[in-house]
């Protein structure tokens, strides 16, 4: 039986911390930033938590296979 390998794109997009909280980056931090205002921006920076059960559990089996 082959090894199963980790999806790599899922494993860079997101992270799961030591308690099993799914973290990823938030969207639209790429370009356009001047426009944007310093509160947005310090909040895009950080990361956010994802809260849905089953996307949870299928980033974490794609990560951990």
């Amino acid at each position: 039986m082959p090894k199963v390998k980790t999806k790599k794109i899922v494993a860079k997009r997101f992270k799961i911390t030591k308690t099993g909280k799914v973290l990823h980056r938030t969207q639209g931090r790429r370009h356009l930033r001047r426009k944007k205002s310093s509160s947005r921006k310090r909040r895009q920076d950080r990361h956010s938590e994802i809260t849905v059960r089953a996307f949870q559990r299928m980033i974490k089996q794609f990560i951990r296979t």
